[in-house]
């Protein structure tokens, strides 16, 4: 595929069941106007949504994204969505794609002000080019999220585990890290612990121990650390999830940030401090990545 493809879903209640849900899509100009001007998720970014990765044609952890798309929704008070048609959406789309690296999006807004609710899309298009980071990895800073390891249980309204489509604070965050001539950052929470990047999450090796920190503190649960984890534990190594002191992450054997997209990038430095780098493993996991996973 050359060029960007879309569609709109007009969306069923989560309990009708069908063989088919073609009817229920509509191919427009991905190049051209779709939304309204009244549009929520453009408004105010009141929706959520999910990057899939599709490498020639075959979508990546399909079932995993649509539950954490359902999971945002749930936490955002959007109406269920029917995972049998959106799985269906997504099979179209990917059909639309050729050989390569490509990126499928699901978005789920809260729909039009005062109007019908929600609006849903699919959009599909080649991926950026992301070997020179996978090659060569990423420096990264650290900073401070605002909110501590409870702040997603007792305030829910800050919808701290949800994919939604409010990414102002993400794209800023990368745009400090660079003005402090980094790659990307890892956010850490007020009292200390680590969080996740803007844009992907974060695994720390220690010995043959990988950890992750722990998805109970408004982190997202990333898929493709849930992928990296299981071909770990396929070769022997143990892995877990944890509270970890951001004063840890000096100490870590090797760290990647890994997302769907961009799949493994190591992390070579931490607010300027060199990190050790495990190339073998990097571009192990990054074979693994590329190859096809349901």
């Amino acid at each position: 595929m050359t060029g960007r493809f879309a569609f709109m879903i007009d969306p069923v209640d989560i309990e009708e069941q069908r063989s088919d849900y073609a009817d229920t899509f509509t191919q427009v100009d991905a190049a051209a106007p779709a939304l309204s001007v009244g549009e929520l998720s453009t408004q105010r970014g009141d929706g959520v949504f999910e990057s899939i990765g599709v490498v020639d044609g075959h979508a990546q952890e399909v079932v995993p994204h649509l539950e954490r798309l359902a999971h945002s929704a749930r936490l955002c008070d959007l109406p269920a969505p029917n995972l049998a048609q959106w799985h269906q959406a997504i099979d179209e789309a990917a059909a639309q794609l050729g050989s390569g690296e490509s990126v499928i999006k699901l978005i789920l807004s809260r729909g039009v002000e005062h109007g019908p609710t929600p609006t849903a899309w699919v959009t599909a298009a080649p991926a950026p080019d992301f070997s020179a980071v996978r090659e060569n990895g990423v420096r990264v800073v650290t900073l401070d999220r605002g909110y501590d390891l409870g702040a997603a249980e007792r305030a829910p309204w800050l919808l701290l585990g949800a994919k939604t489509l409010s990414y102002a604070v993400n794209m800023a965050a990368l745009r400090e890290a660079h003005r402090r001539g980094a790659d990307d950052a890892i956010f850490l929470s007020s009292d200390g612990f680590v969080l996740e990047a803007p844009t992907a999450s974060l695994i720390l090796r220690f010995g043959d121990r990988f950890v992750t920190p722990a998805p109970n503190g408004g982190i997202l649960h990333g898929t493709t650390q849930l992928s990296v984890y299981e071909h770990l534990a396929a070769q022997g190594f143990e892995t877990a999830y944890d509270r970890i002191p951001a004063a840890d992450l000096p100490r870590a054997d090797a760290a990647w940030l890994v997302s769907s997209v961009r799949l493994a990038a190591a992390i070579t430095a931490i607010d300027g401090a060199s990190l050790p780098v495990d190339p073998s493993l990097t571009a192990d996991l990054n074979r693994y990545l590329l190859s096809p996973r349901d």
